[in-house]
Order: structure tokens, then sequence, then C-alpha cells
């Protein structure tokens, strides 16, 4: 039984630094917005040299210092769910999310539903 809600979230994990994205997810944008390979990949991700992995591209974000650029900042939505790549897919890896988690216990501490702890 699956223990979160991503609809109460603000959108935590769209504001991990590093989204690694594979040559399938790359596709898969590319096909989305009805682009070659090599422009979804030049328009939508950077090489991160440290791992040398190719990683989505973020913009500012009010909550979050940066968030996923497919992140839609006022809905704190995926704009491209039905194309997103597997490692947003299979996040949380688990049954549990141990950020709703901490949202849901300070939202109840809070006494405010809209409740959105600060870094």
């Amino acid at each position: 039984m699956t223990r979160y809600n991503c609809l109460k979230c603000p959108g935590y994990c769209c504001s991990h630094d590093r989204i690694a994205v594979s040559d399938f997810d790359i596709q898969r944008l590319a096909k989305h917005f009805g682009l070659t390979e090599a422009e979804a990949r030049e328009r939508f991700t950077y090489r991160e040299r440290t791992t040398d992995e190719q990683v989505l591209r973020h913009h500012q974000d009010h909550i979050y210092k940066s968030v996923c650029r497919f992140f839609d900042r006022d809905e704190r939505r995926c704009t491209v769910y039905d194309a997103r790549p597997n490692v947003c897919r299979r996040y949380p890896y688990g049954k549990t999310c141990g950020y709703y988690n901490f949202l849901k216990f300070e939202r109840e501490h809070q006494g405010d539903d809209e409740f959105i702890p600060s870094a």
C-alpha cells in the first residue's frame, strides 16, 4: 500500500540538484516535443562533469533554490508527466516518501494544510 500523496507536495523531488536522464529519456522527451534527440539533449540537459551524466536543466523557484525546467512553479506540477524520465517515474523508490511524511507532520504541527518548511 502506497503511503504518500504527490498532489499535496510542493515538488520536493523536482528540486533535486541532479536529475540524471538516460538516452531513452531524452528520446522520449524529443518525441514528446517533436524535436530531434540532439535538439532535446541541447535544450533540456547538460553534461554533469563530476559524474559524467546527462542531467535535466533547472530554473529558479520561489520555494526551492531551483527546480526541474519541466516543473510548473505556479501549479507545482510536472508539465511533461507522460514523458517524464525513468528516475522520476520510480521516485520515491518504495511505498513511502520521507519528504511527504515530514511535510505531513509539519503541516499537522503548524495547523496549516499549505505550510511549506523552508530550508
